[in-house]
Order: C-alpha cells, then sequence, then structure tokens
C-alpha cells in the first residue's frame, strides 16, 4: 500500500509499504476513504516530537470501510463505515471506565518508557512516535485499528466519511476546551488560535451558551473563518491583546481562555523571543508565549483550558498568576470516545457542518507538499483533507 513515511525534519515521502495485518483478535483492518493533516502532525514535520524513527506512518485523523476483523470484535461490522478516533484505548481499564479514554494505561507498549517521563503510561495514539506507542497512522491506503469496538463510530446512511471525518480529533478536541471552561450562559470567552481546533472550540464555545467569543490569530483568513462562526478577533500583529481584552470584557477580562495554539505559539514580545532562542537551543521544548498571554488576560477565578499540545518543560512560565488570580488550568490528550456519539448527534441535526473549515482536498502523492503549504499558511489553507484512495500523475516513491 502507500503510506507517507516520516524520514526527518520537514522531510516525509509516499512510500510503499508493507499492507497492515490482523495481531490481535480485537483488531480491524481498515481502507481509509478519507484522511488530514492535523496541526500537531506539524509538530513532528518541525521536529519537535521525540522518538520518532525513519519510516514511521504518520497521521491520527482518519475513517473509512471495514475489511477485515478479528475473532473477537463484537459491535464493528465487516462492511461498516467507521471514524477511528486517535486515541486507542481498551475500554477497560480504570480509565476507560471512568471516561478518560486518552489516560488508558493498557495500549501503549512503550508505557514503561514513557513512564520514565511523565510518571505513568497514557494510551496509545496513531502516528504520533514510539513514546505513544509506535502505531502506524492513517495518512495510508489501510490501517491496523486496535480495540476498534472501543473505538470506532459507526456512521449512519446519509453522512459521509468526509462529513464525519473531524470526529476522529479536532472536533472533539475543541468541544473538549470549551467544556472544560465550565462556561455558563452569557459568559465571555477568548480563544488563542484560530487553527482547527481553534475554529471548533470558538464554536463549540458558542454552542455551550458562551455570550461572546473573541479569537486571537494574525492570519486574516482564519480570522475571517473565526468572525464566520460567530466570534470576535483581535490580529496580534495590529493589537495589544491585553488592553483590547479589558476593552472587550468591561475590564474585567475573559471568563475563560482557551489556548489552542500550544508547543509553538509565535509572538513580537521580548518573551516571545526568547522562547524561540531557548527551544533552538533546546534549553526547553515548548514555545508558551500564547498561554502567558492567556494566563495574564484571563479574569480572576477564570479558566484556563489547554487543547493546545505541550511535550515537556517550559521557561518563564507564571505561575505566580495563575495562584494569585486563583486561576484553574485545565487540559490534557482528548478523551476522543467520549465525545463522538453526541458530537455525530450534532452533526446529524445539521448544529454544525465540520466541513466548513476544508479549504483543500488532495490526493495521496500530494501529502508532502501539502505539508509545507499547511505549515507556511500558503494559500490559505486552513485544513487539508486526503482520499489515499487516489493519485494523481505525480511519481510516488
Amino acid at each position: 500500500m502507500k503510506a507517507l513515511t516520516w524520514h526527518g525534519t520537514k522531510n516525509v515521502k509516499v512510500e510503499n509499504v508493507d499492507d497492515p495485518k490482523i495481531v490481535s483478535p480485537t483488531d480491524a483492518i481498515i481502507e481509509i476513504t478519507a484522511s488530514a493533516i492535523c496541526g500537531s502532525d506539524l509538530h513532528i514535520y518541525h521536529g519537535f516530537i521525540p522518538s520518532m524513527e525513519k519510516g514511521d506512518i504518520l497521521g491520527h485523523e482518519f475513517a473509512g470501510r471495514v475489511i477485515e476483523i478479528g475473532s473477537e470484535v463484537k459491535r464493528v461490522k465487516v462492511g461498516d463505515r467507521v471514524v477511528i478516533p486517535f486515541v486507542i484505548s481498551c475500554g477497560n481499564c480504570f480509565f476507560c471506565t471512568q471516561g478518560m479514554f486518552s489516560l488508558c494505561s493498557e495500549t501503549n507498549p512503550n508505557g514503561a518508557a514513557q513512564s520514565k517521563i511523565v510518571g505513568y503510561p497514557t494510551a496509545g495514539l496513531f502516528g504520533y512516535s514510539h513514546m505513544y506507542g509506535g502505531f502506524a497512522g492513517g495518512q495510508a491506503q489501510y490501517a491496523r485499528v486496535p480495540f476498534i469496538d472501543v473505538g470506532a463510530c459507526i456512521l449512519p446512511d446519509g453522512i459521509s466519511e468526509e462529513h464525519a471525518l473531524f470526529l476522529s480529533d479536532i472536533f472533539p478536541t475543541g468541544y473538549m476546551a470549551a467544556e472544560n471552561c465550565n462556561i455558563q450562559p452569557g459568559q465571555k470567552v477568548a480563544v488563542w488560535g484560530c487553527g482547527p481546533v481553534g475554529q471548533f472550540s470558538i464554536r463549540s464555545a458558542m454552542l455551550l451558551g458562551a455570550g461572546k467569543v473573541i479569537a486571537v490569530d494574525n492570519d486574516e483568513t482564519r480570522l475571517e473563518l473565526a468572525r464566520a462562526g460567530g466570534a470576535e478577533t483581535l490580529n496580534y500583529d495590529k493589537a495589544d491583546i491585553y488592553q483590547s481584552m479589558k476593552d472587550m470584557t468591561a475590564g474585567r477580562g475573559p471568563d475563560a481562555c482557551i489556548d489552542a495554539v500550544g508547543m509553538e505559539a509565535n509572538g513580537h514580545t521580548p518573551d516571545a523571543v526568547i522562547d524561540g532562542v531557548l527551544q533552538a537551543v533546546k534549553l526547553q521544548t515548548d514555545r508558551s508565549h500564547a498561554l502567558r498571554e492567556a494566563l495574564m488576560c484571563c479574569r480572576g477565578g477564570g479558566t484556563v483550558s489547554m487543547p493546545g499540545v505541550y511535550i515537556g518543560i517550559l521557561d518563564n512560565f507564571p505561575l505566580g498568576i495563575a495562584f494569585g488570580k486563583g486561576l484553574t488550568l485545565k487540559m490534557g490528550q482528548t478523551h476522543v470516545q467520549k465525545y463522538m456519539e453526541p458530537l455525530l448527534e450534532r452533526i446529524a441535526k445539521n448544529e454544525i457542518d465540520p466541513r466548513f473549515l476544508i479549504s483543500h482536498r488532495i490526493t495521496m502523492d500530494e501529502i508532502p507538499n501539502a505539508y509545507d503549504m499547511f505549515s507556511k499558511h500558503e494559500h490559505s489553507c486552513t485544513k487539508v483533507v486526503i482520499n489515499p484512495q487516489e493519485l494523481s500523475d505525480a511519481k510516488v516513491a
């Protein structure tokens, strides 16, 4: 089969690789009919995610048709059209039974190594390094899906794989980010980052009753998309974000702030410049300018929700600000399985159509160029969807 493989910083290739096979009786094999490039894939592309190995298959947002199942698979049938959560969960451990699927203690075969870094193992992830299990990802023509009965969202007639594709990650991630804010009717919510997760955070905050959403970015295409979702916007190239937030919230600050940027935050202030230097010389792993700004802007007693990916160590982290204002910080990988069915119902009821985000549809061999385009925000790129079963006339390795 064809698959996108990692070979180093900004070096990804479409290659011929072995077809996946059933390994465990709870596995299934799916033919992937829709996949996507996620903003967190760019952290791998830019070389910031450790424990990647050459030839690793990337991608964790995918959907398709079940073509083979293991002997213990009961709920999912051959022929079902399914969306697969990026989190691999067993369904039976302490965390899964509490609905905390991304903390599953049983699915990461490299959990012992991960525990040395984070204290305890967490769930395996598709296409996201060997620290998270080394599972082959979904930017491929086929994929093995462990514990498919726990993870798969079976699609009804009338809902295509593309229509529901973002249930695999970014829609639940944005929704959980908004839910973590404990939004009360009419409250003001600020969102840093108008990329895919930020866009779903904006719309989810609206669905959950926010009276005003303020979105921060410097990409005009993304800011326009945020305004289409009902947000008021600030371009950080042109505005003093802290003062503007005060002015837009009657001097009190937002009730909740969402950092949908994560470890590669940019900015123009001295702290942002220092972040870039420290990350470049490997004295810190993450750039946290957006998070620092959110902590500063959030009102006293408010909540800062962090769906943006962080992987390690921050310098110049203003813990005293959070302590002094009595802020609540909520964060973590998304418990995707918890949200897939409820959000599918919202799609079916036309409360939201996730396809608003798609700017580019591509074939398999176009993925490497699409990574570069998405990384640079070129051609008004907001979200790239892939049909892995199609190839253009371009040469593929």
